[in-house]
């Protein structure tokens, strides 16, 4: 027999007026065998109030599951539990939030999630139960404890693309490192930026997904051993927070690789133009000396040299300017201070 489908809609709120429908606000409710899961995007005030009269909640986990600065956490009660997780946004951006927060009430014959629809696998899972019978009898057919559990292994299947394009991101800075002719200082920053942002994230999502794993067992059938579900989520999130954890040395070893390359470029160039300063310091020299309003032999006062004709001032003071140039030339290159 199919199972009704009951959605309620509250009146919504924009933020902003010139805002789109992402941040429109609203609850809809969707019913499964013996359950309904309630799903809030973006709540506001008055919706958390009309969901504290209807469920009777604490009023603190009320204010927690809208408050934008609280840490992963879950709460347990006689009759329900408050659950706090918390996952990366599809894309960091700037402007946006560095951590998107799943607040979640769960109970015998309920599940309520409340988020500001950043989350997309748990949107489009909502969106799948509402639309499409045979996957929300799939989805809501066992309890509410089976519901959560599918609910975190999708955001943190999520967690993995994630990962591989933060991988992909490591091999494309590894081959930008090693060519002079691209600057990578930007995208090594970025990277650790969104590695160490996750790893915030991860670390702490283990614990609290551990605990979950025993506290929701309760709002299970008797039969169905959430344990060993949520045991492979857990697998999941030791692969992330490992990979990440070696990510975070590799983005090191290239920032140090990164910037021996860039000192020793620049060192090659100073020495470039050291070696060019040095070797014109005769003529220079030599040019200063003689351009003073002083009598010297060759000048203007004393009379030019011609024993080799009428040139032979300039093609005296050009090799006297040269030949201390050239020995200098010569030492360096010996010594092998010349920039290859």
């Amino acid at each position: 027999m199919k199972k009704e489908l009951f959605i309620s809609k509250l009146p919504h709120l924009r933020r902003h007026p010139q805002q789109d429908d992402v941040m429109q606000s609203h609850t809809e409710t969707v019913q499964g065998h013996g359950f309904s899961w309630t799903d809030i995007q973006n709540p506001t005030r008055a919706e958390i109030d009309k969901l504290g009269e209807s469920y009777s909640f604490n009023t603190l986990n009320l204010d927690d599951s809208v408050s934008k600065i609280q840490l992963a956490k879950i709460d347990s009660y006689d009759d329900h539990s408050f659950i706090i997780l918390h996952f990366p946004p599809m894309v960091i951006k700037k402007g946006m939030p560095r951590v998107s927060q799943l607040a979640v009430f769960i109970g015998k014959d309920y599940l309520v999630t409340i988020h500001n629809g950043e989350l997309k696998p748990l949107v489009d899972m909502f969106m799948q139960c509402k639309e499409n019978d045979q996957h929300r009898n799939h989805i809501l057919a066992k309890s509410p404890g089976f519901l959560l559990y599918k609910i975190i292994d999708a955001l943190v299947d999520d967690l993995l693309h994630t990962l591989r394009r933060i991988v992909a991101n490591l091999d494309e800075i590894e081959d930008d490192v090693f060519d002079e002719n691209k600057s990578t200082p930007k995208k090594i920053s970025v990277l650790r930026r969104e590695i160490t942002i996750l790893r915030r994230i991860v670390h702490p999502l283990r614990k609290i997904v551990l605990e979950t794993s025993k506290n929701t067992q309760r709002f299970s059938n008797p039969d169905d051993d959430l344990a060993i579900h949520f045991d492979d989520v857990i697998d999941h999130i030791d692969k992330v927070a490992e990979t990440l954890d070696e990510a975070k040395e590799t983005m090191e070893i290239y920032k140090d690789t990164d910037f021996m390359l860039s000192t020793e470029k620049s060192n090659k160039i100073l020495a470039t133009l050291t070696i060019i300063f040095t070797l014109s310091i005769p003529a220079t020299v030599i040019g200063a000396i003689y351009g003073m309003n002083v009598n010297l032999p060759g000048g203007i006062q004393t009379g030019s040299w011609d024993a080799l004709g009428p040139y032979t001032t300039f093609i005296t003071m050009v090799s006297i300017s040269t030949i201390p140039a050239v020995l200098m030339f010569l030492y360096f290159f010996k010594r092998k201070w010349l920039a290859e």
